[in-house]
């Protein structure tokens, strides 16, 4: 952890940060130059929320108000499976999409948050994106798309929260489960049905019993949206050891900053991905245990058999992601030779 905080703070440190501090104390307070509108993924109130809402008072902060960053939470205008498109078109200036909600139209998307069977190790994940070439390759697949990539920011491992406990992987048979991208390919290998809904809709869907279970980004989502008031069980392996999401802001808005602000914005966003790994780290803990004061169990440690199911349900991903488009097989194929 040492290791990769200090990585981000030598990025931070060199170059942008300094011309982005140094361009806002050169500015009097003013009227905002530009207007941005930035879409999370989170309701009011949660912790992840609030990151993000640092990251818009950040950029405010640095440009001395030169930009001015209206936040936009989970229902409010946008929805979680709309960010994406919504920053695409220029409705809104910048967006932290949920890969696994946008599949079908940007695939590398799937590699990039973390297919089943990658590293957990965060040194190793910003090895990848940022010396092994992942965030070249990322750049030009959301160029194509009319969008400006900034810094990846790492969440915890993904957890699965069901109805009824799970005792063996074979209790995942004809369960209906919330788990967009390859999260729902791998449990479909396990005789699961995916079902693709974005995180507002979970708790209803859970209570209703539309779904039987359900992922979350993180364990803290889990506990942020109050789901194990009508799911219980937590299954102990996680479907994937981290998660890395983006930011990113619509090339027409980014194309129009001058470079000092174009700095700031970088900064900024560098400044947020060194807070969601450290804040996620810390809460991680205590969403688990607020969790099981309100009931919640974790599975019965799984069996040897169980483990070599899991393991299997995600062999074939990699290959399955690599075939979805170029961008895709360029990061698969430095995921596999890193993996060698």
């Amino acid at each position: 952890m040492k290791k990769i905080l200090g990585n981000m703070s030598r990025r931070l440190t060199a170059g942008a940060l300094t011309l982005a501090l140094s361009a806002g104390a050169s500015m009097s307070a003013a009227a905002a130059e530009f207007n941005w509108r930035f879409a999370n993924l989170y309701s009011r109130g949660t912790a992840f929320g609030e990151v993000y809402q640092d990251l818009a008072d950040n950029i405010e902060t640095m440009s001395n108000g030169r930009i001015s960053v209206q936040m936009m939470y989970a229902g409010e205008g946008v929805s979680t499976n709309g960010i994406f498109g919504a920053v695409k078109s220029g409705l809104i200036t910048m967006g932290a999409p949920f890969q696994p909600m946008h599949a079908g139209e940007m695939p590398a998307g799937i590699v990039e948050v973390g297919l089943p069977g990658g590293t957990d190790k965060p040194a190793e994940l910003m090895d990848l994106f940022y010396e092994k070439g992942w965030g070249d390759i990322l750049k030009d697949a959301y160029a194509e798309h009319g969008l400006v990539w900034l810094d990846p920011y790492i969440q915890p491992p993904v957890y699965i929260l069901t109805k009824e406990p799970i005792n063996s992987v074979e209790d995942f048979e004809g369960l209906k489960i919330r788990a967009p991208g390859a999260y729902g390919k791998f449990l479909r290998n396990l005789g699961a049905s995916p079902v693709n809904l974005t995180w507002g809709e979970i708790y209803t869907s859970l209570s209703t019993g539309v779904i039987d279970g359900s992922i979350g980004s993180n364990l803290i989502d889990h506990r942020d949206g109050n789901h194990v008031e009508v799911a219980k069980y937590m299954y102990r392996l996680p479907l994937a050891g981290a998660q890395v999401l983006p930011v990113i802001v619509n090339q027409k808005a980014w194309n129009q900053l001058p470079d000092d602000l174009k700095a700031v914005v970088s900064a900024a966003t560098a400044v947020h991905a060194k807070e969601q790994l450290t804040k996620s780290r810390e809460w991680e803990a205590k969403a688990v245990a607020d969790m099981q004061a309100k009931g919640m169990q974790w599975s019965p440690e799984p069996s040897d058999a169980d483990k070599a199911a899991w393991k299997a349900a995600g062999a074939n991903l990699w290959e399955d992601y690599a075939k979805e488009g170029p961008y895709s097989k360029k990061l698969v194929e430095v995921l596999k030779a890193e993996s060698m």
